[in-house]
């Protein structure tokens, strides 16, 4: 799909900061409109194949951006270090594991269904690579764990707040909340659902089938309800996923180097090799704890047990960029 020519006269004319804003509103614009319930699936994956029209971009004659990313996009660690500073009397953070752009329509047409008053809806990067463990060490955390149980400790960045980190029906997460002003907590879905749903035959077809049913479920509103009851409410994630299952093959001298480089994954840990190919298929990246190398664009490869279908940690928009919706049900 062609990139529209007026976006891409505009991603060209001014400064690296001035394009990373045009390229995250034109994917927020594309992700975040309503969604029929009948036709959902395959209205994202229409949706998903638009926003490759700006991976293109970015892969081909813009790859040059990906050096200015950090420095151009507030990385949502930052805004969530950002925000808690705001002088709100009590305020919650719910992280949604994995939880990318494509599930913005259930988020923001759920709040407005159910008497949410919304504040914002924006976008924010991931950690480099876009993991788990990134994220919560940018947060002053050895992982995501150390929150559960209200064991944050009095380290990472959002203080003071009491925190919970599981793997439980929305129900059950309900009745973990108390009356503590500020709250911290984690959930594990999308991912664990991403990560089960990434063999071949499967994929983003799957996954938003189950979101469809987690975000539109009464009992996930009730634990938002609960959560932002009396707070402020910002629900994000640490970082998104990519559909690697609609992705281009990748062939010859080019798969060969991907498969050698990245196995089944998607980034590997210290400097090394980006390989003789212009455009690049693959980036050192730098952050705060070391540097990395990740691949680059929307291509899969040949691996031993099959490449995933849906996975995360190297340089796409949907993998990068997580949602930021801020609520309260005042």
């Amino acid at each position: 799909m062609a990139l529209d020519a007026e976006v891409l006269r505009n991603l060209t004319k001014g400064s690296a900061k001035d394009a990373w804003r045009i390229l995250i509103d034109t994917a927020i614009g594309m992700a975040s409109k309503p969604l029929a319930a009948s036709n959902a699936p395959s209205e994202v994956v229409q949706r998903d194949r638009e926003i490759g029209a700006l991976d293109h971009f970015l892969s081909s004659v813009g790859w040059d951006l990906w050096q200015a990313f950090g420095d151009s996009v507030e990385r949502t660690s930052d805004r969530l270090a950002r925000w808690w500073a705001e002088p709100y009397n009590a305020k919650a953070v719910l992280i949604l594991d994995g939880l990318s752009l494509r599930e913005l329509p259930w988020l923001v047409q759920g709040a407005r269904e159910r008497g949410f008053t919304l504040h914002g809806v924006e976008a924010n990067a991931s950690e480099l690579p876009a993991t788990t463990h990134e994220f919560a060490r940018a947060l002053g955390l050895s992982d995501r764990s150390q929150l559960g149980g209200n064991r944050g400790g009095l380290t990472h960045r959002l203080q003071p707040a009491h925190t919970e980190s599981v793997d439980i029906p929305w129900k059950d997460c309900e009745n973990l909340l108390n009356g503590s002003p500020n709250w911290v907590f984690w959930h594990h879905w999308p991912d664990n659902k991403l990560h089960a749903s990434d063999g071949a035959g499967q994929g983003l077809d799957v996954l938003i089938r189950d979101v469809a049913k987690q975000l539109g479920s009464d009992d996930f509103w009730a634990f938002v309800e609960r959560l932002a009851t009396g707070r402020r409410l910002v629900i994000t994630s640490d970082h998104g996923y990519a559909a690697t299952g609609h992705f281009h093959d990748a062939e010859g001298e080019v798969a060969q180097f991907l498969k050698k480089t990245f196995a089944s994954g998607r980034s590997k840990a210290g400097p090394g090799d980006t390989g003789p190919f212009v455009p690049p298929v693959s980036l050192q990246m730098d952050n705060p704890r070391g540097t990395h190398l990740l691949a680059l664009g929307r291509w899969k490869w040949r691996s031993q047990g099959g490449y995933p279908t849906l996975t995360h940690g190297g340089l796409s928009l949907l993998e990068v960029l997580s949602p930021f919706v801020e609520i309260s049900n005042e």
